[in-house]
């Protein structure tokens, strides 16, 4: 049995992230979600409900889960049996970002596989989508209808806070 990681922070989960999960599901006999928290930002959601959100955004697919990443990428890879990470990529920039990262992995047992993003959906980051919906825009075609509610009560909530 095949076993992939599709690893990223998904604050919030996009479409984009959800085109790759399903084409990897289509790769392999099992994908897991892997929600980890990057420790150089700041997250608009918290990790246990990016867990559930992904979960609620992949429960059309079988063989597909999420699961939060407890510590490094490579050791939560051997937990569940997984061969393989799979990245992907929207850019050069992604490639430049991701390769080194590829490279300590296979160093440590995990290989890389990196799947050019679908055009439709490679214009979708979620860092852009906080700051459409930071700034009252739409977002509602880039990620699924719960995280669109999720993250404009998140950036609400943030306002409220704020205010004196």
């Amino acid at each position: 049995m095949s076993i992939a990681v599709v690893p990223g922070s998904f604050d919030p989960v996009t479409l984009g992230h959800l085109d790759v999960v399903r084409r990897a599901a289509a790769l392999f006999d099992e994908v897991v979600v892997a929600v980890a928290t990057n420790v150089a930002k700041s997250p608009l959601i918290p990790a246990a409900e990016r867990v559930a959100l992904v979960s609620e955004a992949v429960a059309d697919l079988p063989h597909v889960r999420a699961a939060e990443v407890p510590g490094l990428l490579v050791e939560f890879c051997r937990e569940v049996g997984a061969t393989a990470v799979v990245k992907g990529l929207r850019s050069g920039g992604d490639y430049d970002a991701e390769l080194p990262m590829a490279w300590m992995n296979r160093h440590l047992g995990v290989e890389t596989v990196f799947l050019p993003a679908d055009p439709a959906v490679a214009h979708i980051a979620s860092s852009l989508v906080k700051d459409v919906a930071r700034h009252g825009g739409p977002i509602d075609d880039l990620v699924p209808a719960r995280v669109a509610e999720v993250v404009r009560d998140r950036l609400r909530a943030a306002r409220e806070e704020r205010r004196p």
